[in-house]
C-alpha cells in the first residue's frame, strides 16, 4: 500500500501496527485488515468527491455506500476461484475414469463441491454489505478519528446529531410559500444531510420520519415523500395518502425506473419483504413482473447511494415546484415570464 503521509510504497512487513516503516507516522486503515480493503488515501479521495471539495456536506452513511460499491457489486469475490476448482474437478473426473486410484475421484469430488459452493456464495453474497452502516461507523470511522482526531473534511456523523428540527410554528423565510411543506423521509441519515445542507432553513420545510409524525388534524399543506427504491420505500407514498387524504402528496423518489438496470446504480440486498408489502406493490400496477420478483428478493437502491449534490439539487427542485403550486402569489409570479410586462388587471 501507499503511505498517506510520505506516499511511499510499503510492503506488509514495513507497516507493523499501522505505522509507516519509512516515515514513522501512523495511519488509520490498512487494506489487509478491514473487510472493505480501505486505505486512507481512498477514503480521502472518496470524501472529497462526495462533498465536491467541501461545497456540500456528506453523512457517514453516504460515505459508507460510496466505499462499499465495489464489494456490493462483486459479492464475496469467490467466483473466479470457484470456476477454477470446477474445471480442476472435471479434469480429475476424466482422469479418474481411466484410473484405478480412488483418491483421484475423491479429490475431484471435493474440488467440485468446493467450487460450486464458492460460486453459489459469490452469487448470494452480491448486494449484501460486508460492513453494515453501524459497523462502518464504529469500525473504520472510529479508527480514522483515533488517528486524525475527526472525520474526513465535510463528513458528518448522523448518529451524533439530533433529529432535524421540526418548527411548525416558525415563520418561513422570505420568498417561501405561506403554507408549510412537509417532507417525509424515513432515512434519518438523509434527513440530517438535507438539514445540514440548509434545505429546511431555505424553504421552510418540516422534516418528518413517517406518516405518523404528520399533523393529525386535516390540512392542505403539501407533503413530499422521499424514500429508498425498495419494497417498503415504494409503498410509502401510498401510506401517506391513506393517512392524509386532505393533503396533496407528491412522491419525489427515489423512483425504481430511474435506477433499476443502470450499470452505475449498485443495489443493496436486504431481508425479503413480507407478503402484504408485495401484495400492495402488485396491486398498485406500477411495476412489471420482473421488477416485482426483484423487489421480492430483498433488492433495492438506498437514498444514501445518490451523490449528495445530486440528491440536494433534486429535492430542492421538488420543494420549489411544490411551493409554487401551493402559493397563489408564486403561481402568479411564475406565470409572468422573464422580461414580460405584466398586464393591467381590470
Amino acid at each position: 500500500m501507499i503511505c498517506p503521509h510520505c506516499e511511499k510504497s510499503l510492503l506488509r512487513k514495513e507497516r507493523p501496527g499501522n505505522v509507516c516503516g519509512k516515515c514513522g507516522r501512523k495511519y488509520a486503515l490498512d487494506p489487509r485488515t478491514n473487510p472493505l480493503q480501505l486505505n486512507d488515501l481512498r477514503v480521502r479521495r472518496t470524501a472529497l468527491g462526495l462533498t465536491q471539495d467541501g461545497q456540500v456536506p456528506c453523512t457517514s452513511e453516504q460515505l459508507w455506500y460510496a466505499l462499499s460499491r465495489k464489494s456490493l457489486r462483486k459479492g464475496e469475490g469467490g467466483m473466479g476461484c470457484g470456476v477454477v476448482l470446477v474445471i480442476v474437478a472435471l479434469v480429475l473426473g476424466l482422469v479418474g475414469l481411466g484410473s484405478e486410484v480412488a483418491v483421484v475421484a475423491v479429490i475431484g469430488g471435493l474440488a467440485l463441491f468446493a467450487g460450486v459452493g464458492m460460486m453459489v456464495a459469490d452469487v448470494t453474497g452480491r448486494g449484501r454489505p460486508r460492513l453494515t452502516r453501524e459497523a462502518f461507523r464504529t469500525g473504520p470511522l472510529e479508527a480514522w478519528k483515533s488517528v486524525y482526531g475527526s472525520l474526513p473534511p465535510g463528513v458528518i456523523d448522523a448518529s451524533l446529531y439530533p433529529n432535524p428540527p421540526s418548527t411548525p410554528d416558525a415563520e418561513p423565510a422570505p420568498g417561501t410559500p405561506r403554507d408549510r411543506l412537509f417532507l417525509v423521509c424515513p432515512d434519518r441519515s438523509v434527513a440530517v444531510f438535507l438539514d445540514a445542507a440548509g434545505l429546511t432553513a431555505r424553504y421552510g420545510v418540516t422534516l418528518v420520519a413517517g406518516p405518523a409524525a404528520l399533523p393529525a388534524t386535516p390540512g392542505r399543506e403539501p407533503v413530499l415523500v422521499l424514500h429508498d427504491a425498495d419494497a417498503h420505500g415504494l409503498l410509502l407514498a401510498h401510506r401517506v395518502r391513506a393517512a392524509q387524504p386532505t393533503r396533496p402528496v407528491a412522491d419525489i423518489g427515489l423512483p425504481l425506473g430511474a435506477v433499476h438496470g443502470l450499470a452505475r446504480a449498485v443495489p443493496v440486498r436486504g431481508e425479503r419483504p413480507p407478503a402484504n408489502v408485495m401484495q400492495g406493490l402488485a396491486s398498485s400496477g406500477e411495476f412489471s413482473p420482473a421488477q416485482l420478483k426483484w423487489l421480492g428478493q430483498g433488492w433495492g437502491y438506498p437514498l444514501v447511494g445518490v451523490p449528495p449534490a445530486k440528491l440536494l439539487a433534486a429535492v430542492s427542485r421538488a420543494v420549489e415546484k411544490a411551493g409554487t403550486a401551493a402559493d397563489p402569489r408564486r403561481r402568479r409570479a411564475a406565470s409572468v415570464g422573464f422580461m414580460t410586462w405584466p398586464e393591467e388587471s381590470g
